[in-house]
């Protein structure tokens, strides 16, 4: 099977699971947004869990992809996992303990001093995520997409289950008086938005125990060196995904220290809101993550590995910019998923659909320091990006507010895109069909805006309308790129 047929089945593969389980989750939204009509009040579920995403990667310290890189070596394939299983189970447990014990300074220190319950439910959430990321790991390098999808599947639908019981039944149930004492002995009313933090506790824990089957199969083995080693490859992994969730995150945790004080917690919402519309690119990122980091690093010793890599990318890019033009181009329905309260942030939906482009393009690039064991310069490139990002999002968010910081992501994920690019040419040489990833990026924004430019007020004819914009789109890339892309098909 050829490398894009390869690729392409596993994506499709992890892509079904985490589309469908975004999607499922995705539903939460408006869930969110229409129960919690006050931006504010769903400002604190954004905050939170960007600080949820920050220790999840200090939790996991780059160990996923150290896991990858000495899986491959026969040396160390049989101690590797139980090294990093027992390494990540003692870790989460330290930093479940502290969480805990300390969870009334830590609410303190984060303005939630009435809530110190968050700060003990969110940590237990870490610490399970931390540990199971690995079992994840193994299950994609062991190429078993569909227990992954299960696993995956079950957690979203728990989530959402115990969401909709406590943010629509049991409400319901006290309003119309139903078994008013049995539903006081399980839910709270003063607890709010934190029935959405307990929902995702249930649904990490049974994640955990759907998961520790994979942990009785193999022989537990703590290897000290080998440890020390992944250690090193994974620890400067870890600065850059700590930077990379800065650049994704703390515009969140800024917006609300940096915001007027009187509409910072809604500045918050709206923003967190808003930013998930732009979900659908992500999703498809993930899900190509997913599957192409164990699959480029299986792919590196083919002698037409640089090939497929350029290939990939291309094809990517065509995607990505398809998928920007559908969420632009249909917001018309798309802006139904939040309610009318946060619809004032829609302007900030093109600027980071473009900005997560780049942060995949990013993603594609990023395989000429992993396969070069230059770790470091990914961590430093990413470290740049979050100076910017942090740089960017003091000096615009008191001028323009949540705007400022999408502006702030574009800017972060469009530097590091052409910084790794230049460092990558020089270190591992690809060739890149840039031109065409050029135009491919510039076709759907020039779509986009002419769409912008013409005032049709029925939304049916706009509908019509932006349909044959998209339609003229793909036709445009297909004949101009006709023998590129049959190329590729059969190569």
């Amino acid at each position: 099977m050829t490398a894009i047929k390869d690729l392409a089945g596993q994506t499709v593969l992890y892509g079904v699971t985490t589309i469908v389980g975004r999607l499922l989750n995705y539903l939460l939204v408006p869930l969110h947004t229409y129960v919690f009509g006050n931006p504010a009040q769903y400002g604190v579920v954004g905050e939170m869990y960007a600080w949820v995403s920050l220790f999840i990667v200090i939790l996991t310290y780059g160990m996923e992809t150290a896991y990858f890189r000495y899986s491959q070596i026969e040396e160390y394939k049989k101690r590797c996992f139980s090294t990093v299983v027992l390494s990540l189970l003692t870790s989460s447990l330290i930093f479940v303990v502290l969480a805990t014990i300390f969870s009334q300074q830590i609410a303190n220190g984060l303005n939630y001093s009435n809530h110190p319950e968050y700060v003990t439910w969110l940590s237990i959430i870490i610490g399970m995520d931390a540990f199971t990321s690995i079992f994840f790991a193994s299950l994609r390098w062991q190429m078993r997409p569909l227990r992954f999808a299960f696993v995956k599947i079950t957690n979203i639908l728990v989530n959402i289950v115990f969401n909709l019981f406590f943010l629509l039944l049991c409400p319901y149930l006290l309003q119309e008086k139903i078994a008013p004492d049995l539903v006081h002995a399980v839910y709270n009313t003063e607890i709010g938005v934190g029935y959405i933090f307990v929902a995702n506790l249930i649904a990490s824990i049974v994640t955990l125990f759907m998961l520790l089957p994979e942990l009785f199969k193999i022989r537990i083995v703590f290897d000290k060196e080998l440890w020390k080693m992944m250690m090193a490859y994974g620890l400067p992994l870890m600065i850059f995904g700590l930077a990379g969730i800065v650049n994704e995150t703390m515009d969140r945790i800024l917006l609300r220290r940096l915001s007027p004080p009187d509409i910072a917690q809604a500045n918050v919402g709206i923003y967190s809101a808003c930013y998930k519309i732009s979900i659908m690119m992500t999703i498809f990122i993930q899900a190509f993550k997913y599957a192409a980091e164990p699959y480029f690093f299986n792919k590196s010793k083919d002698a037409n590995a640089k090939q497929a890599y350029s290939d990939i990318m291309s094809i990517f890019v065509m995607v990505c910019s398809l998928i920007f033009l559908g969420i632009m181009l249909y917001m018309d329905i798309v802006q139904y998923f939040v309610s009318p309260a946060y619809r004032v942030g829609l302007n900030i939906v093109p600027i980071l659909l473009l900005a997560n482009l780049f942060l995949g393009i990013f993603y594609n690039l990023s395989i000429w320091y992993k396969l070069t064991d230059r770790t470091r310069s990914g961590a430093y490139i990413s470290i740049m990006g979050a100076v910017i990002t942090l740089g960017l999002n003091a000096l615009l968010i008191p001028i323009c507010g949540y705007l400022g910081s999408a502006w702030a992501t574009f800017a972060c994920y469009f530097a590091m895109m052409i910084v790794s690019y230049f460092l990558g040419q020089k270190y591992y040489y690809v060739d890149y069909k840039v031109g065409r990833i050029v135009f491919y990026i510039l076709l759907s924004v020039s779509i986009y805006l002419f769409s912008t430019l013409l005032n049709i007020e029925s939304m049916a004819w706009r509908l019509v309308f932006h349909t044959i914009l998209i339609t003229f789109y793909a036709i445009t890339v297909f004949f101009v790129d006709k023998k590129y892309i049959l190329t590729i098909i059969k190569r």
